[in-house]
């Protein structure tokens, strides 16, 4: 497989981390940048680490992954979603001064949710002639950089559009859990 398929299907699936991304970037008050490196590097470890899990899965466990994926994407990113919408509505009475930063539990579950479909990709890595460690390896690359971009776009947006920009980064996560989920019935 070439270097730039691989890096065609780097991009491909680290498109939901760069969407989450955006909404998480909506969602800051404050742009720390160790925040959205954390995030970045989240999102770049579970797209590398997820095909090297489908990889080692093989086809022995395609159709039980597979069968199931689109619901648990879907699921993780509508309740992180709901949340955000719902942290949008809350009053703010005591504006604090250093925010809260993004709980390791939040980034963690985004981090899963937006590479379950790597481990598909993995799984097919396992009958194709790829070298699975610069497969993934270019895979967190882009993801991470890719992931990082998203934040500071989102944050840019939503530092102007506080209140309104919470509820599209909650939306955000929603629809792409319902494009994979809808994607993976064959409705899309």
């Amino acid at each position: 497989m070439s270097l730039l398929t691989l890096f065609l299907i780097a991009l491909g699936v680290s498109a939901d981390a760069f969407a989450v991304a955006v909404g998480k970037g909506l969602h800051m008050r404050r742009l720390r940048m160790a925040d959205a490196v954390l995030l970045a590097l989240t999102f770049g470890v579970f797209q590398a680490l997820m095909p090297t899990i489908g990889w080692l899965l093989g086809t022995g466990f395609a159709d039980k992954v597979t069968a199931v994926d689109h619901w648990i994407a879907f699921g993780l990113l509508a309740a992180i979603g709901a949340k955000m919408i719902w942290e949008a509505f809350q009053d703010d009475d005591e504006e604090e001064s250093e925010e809260p930063r993004i709980p390791i539990r939040e980034m963690l579950i985004l981090g899963v949710a937006t590479s379950i479909d790597a481990l598909a990709v993995g799984i097919g890595f396992a009958f194709l002639d790829v070298s699975i460690l610069g497969a993934v390896i270019l895979i967190g690359i882009t993801t991470f950089v890719i992931s990082l971009a998203g934040v500071a776009i989102g944050h840019r947006a939503g530092a102007r559009y506080q209140g309104p920009a919470e509820v599209v980064g909650g939306l955000i996560l929603i629809v792409i859990g319902l494009r994979i989920l809808l994607d993976h019935l064959g409705v899309l």
